[in-house]
């Protein structure tokens, strides 16, 4: 039996005119805050929180225009356009154009911006297309997003459930103000464990690796060797995934519970969109390297093999941070960018390609997870998936009102940047970039690389494309976050006794609960960036 695929209540549009115009005015407060954050502090707080607050705070202002707002599917338009212009200004665009600035080409920052851009955009659409798939399911944990969607339910009806996230919002605050990393305390309530687990022990091993063992294992690339090894099994995984063969119809007929069948996004239109989606970045690279003058300084066959190096470094980055993202609501994305350049000074590049390849990269990939978060958020809000109609439209508003908010981060971006780079304000991480292109790399590094990929190859080979051991492993070693780790684990044994003692029906409140720790976290942390940054 089909769904009925008409919707039971009309989903608002993203360019109805109150509604365009507080998101545009809220997506330059978002791209303003995320460029003053990413070159001060070299941190992007989530502003989805921010955003969702912002909206239920217009609702009750005691005036006809406003109490529109009391719809949550509007207060999710909210939140989605702060959190893209956050996240697209300082991750997708102002990273990318200070590696030029930093490495002294300034002439390359405005082809820079250009493929960053488009990267960008070819970066949503992607999310936007393969959202709900077997890749990407809207079930994934997306953890942000849950916290968002729970925070807007909360503040809509209140009860129960309100007093539950308030308690988990405030436990949130207090943990993190005593340096406990309450998002990673909450997501382990949420996630799944076994891909959360191997994450928290790759936090506790970067974190104690000097103490224990004397060898700081970033210095040796064992963690870029893990996730260089991890990505490849990963790249394959998700090919089996979307090659094999469906079962006849006759295997899962009757079977109405059967999950292929609850995907909005089917595996031919998955393949046919991972293909264009790797087209689309092919296209993207020749545009930066015809910009940035690559014609001129290399051979044709070096060219050649730049377009399909970057091309398929993107495509690879994104598919990788969007897995990390789905399942623990952390990504490494600056760190992948850096195991790309890694790869292409082993290759031979020149600086100029990989100024640009590097900017290229680490483009891609944020912006594709943070939509995941935004789409998830909806997804629960729109009763995740029960009216067909309704999630499939609102999801549509969602990204275009995500559009609108890259655009406006593009804008704001190409209008303000040469304000911070005179002030020598540039992302901390561009100057890693920098100094690592500068420094070279030698045989050892690609002997290092080899060695670490078989293990982290492995583990992911016996982890399945369901429990990503090999790439949340890599993903803990990548991230230097004192006592996330243990954070990780403890909440992963709190969640397991809390169910073995309450059963089942303890699912939601522990859901709940990780909401507001994350809330929690995310308002702390934003609330503290502004104050560091204020001091300074």
């Amino acid at each position: 039996m089909q769904k009925d695929k008409t919707p039971r209540e009309k989903h608002p549009s993203a360019f109805e005119p109150m509604t365009l115009i507080l998101n545009i005015a809220l997506s330059v407060f978002g791209a303003m805050i995320g460029m003053q954050l990413i070159t001060s502090l070299g941190v992007t707080p989530s502003t989805s929180i921010i955003g969702a607050i912002a909206a239920m705070l217009i609702a009750r202002i005691p005036m006809e225009i406003f109490s529109k707002y009391r719809s949550t599917h509007r207060q999710n338009l909210v939140q989605t356009s702060i959190s893209s212009a956050t996240f697209g200004a300082a991750n997708s665009l102002l990273i990318p154009i200070g590696i030029p600035f930093a490495m002294n080409m300034p002439e390359l920052i405005i082809p820079m911006l250009i493929g960053a851009g488009l990267a960008m955009f070819v970066d949503t659409a992607l999310l936007y297309k393969l959202f709900d798939s077997k890749i990407f399911p809207a079930s994934g944990t997306w953890a942000p997003g849950v916290a968002t969607a729970e925070a807007i339910i909360a503040g809509d009806k209140g009860g129960k459930r309100g007093v539950l996230l308030g308690v988990g919002t405030g436990a949130g605050l207090l943990g993190s103000y005593l340096g406990i990393s309450m998002s990673a305390f909450g997501v382990a309530f949420i996630g799944n464990i076994w891909a959360l687990t191997m994450f928290g022990i790759g936090l506790l091993l970067r974190q104690y690796s000097v103490p224990l063992f004397n060898q700081d294992l970033n210095a040796l690339y064992i963690p870029h060797g893990f996730m260089i090894g991890a990505g490849i099994v990963a790249l394959f995984q998700v090919a089996f995934i979307i090659l094999k063969k469906k079962k006849p119809a006759a295997a899962t007929a009757g079977n109405a519970n059967n999950p292929e069948d609850s995907y909005t996004q089917n595996e031919k239109t998955t393949s046919r969109i991972l293909g264009l989606g790797f087209v689309a970045y092919l296209v993207v690279a020749l545009i930066v390297a015809l910009a940035g003058g690559l014609m001129t300084d290399m051979s044709f066959g070096m060219l050649i093999g730049f377009l399909l190096f970057a091309a398929f470094a993107a495509y690879v980055h994104e598919l990788i941070v969007g897995i990390a993202a789905m399942h623990s609501g952390w990504f490494p994305a600056f760190a992948i960018a850096l195991i790309t350049l890694i790869i292409g000074m082993m290759i031979g590049f020149p600086p100029v390609a990989l100024a640009l390849l590097v900017g290229f990269s680490a483009a891609t990939g944020p912006a594709f997870a943070d939509m995941g978060y935004d789409l998830k958020t909806g997804y629960i809000l729109r009763g995740q998936g029960a009216d067909a109609a309704l999630e499939v439209d609102g999801r549509k508003q969602q990204y275009i009102t995500g559009l609108i908010a890259f655009g406006v981060a593009l804008i704001t971006v190409a209008f303000s940047y040469q304000s911070f780079f005179s002030q020598g304000l540039i992302p901390p991480v561009d100057k890693v970039y920098a100094s690592t292109i500068a420094a070279g790399t030698s045989p050892e590094v690609a002997k290092q690389l080899f060695l670490w990929a078989i293990p982290g190859a492995l583990l992911q080979l016996i982890g399945g494309s369901n429990r990503q051991l090999g790439v949340m492993f890599a993903t803990g070693l990548l991230i230097l976050n004192p006592n996330a780790g243990w954070a990780v684990l403890a909440g992963i044994l709190t969640r397991f006794v809390v169910l073995k003692v309450k059963g089942k029906q303890a699912e939601s409140t522990l859901s709940i609960l990780a909401a507001g720790f994350i809330a929690g976290d995310a308002i702390y942390s934003f609330c503290n960036s502004l104050i560091k940054f204020a001091k300074k």
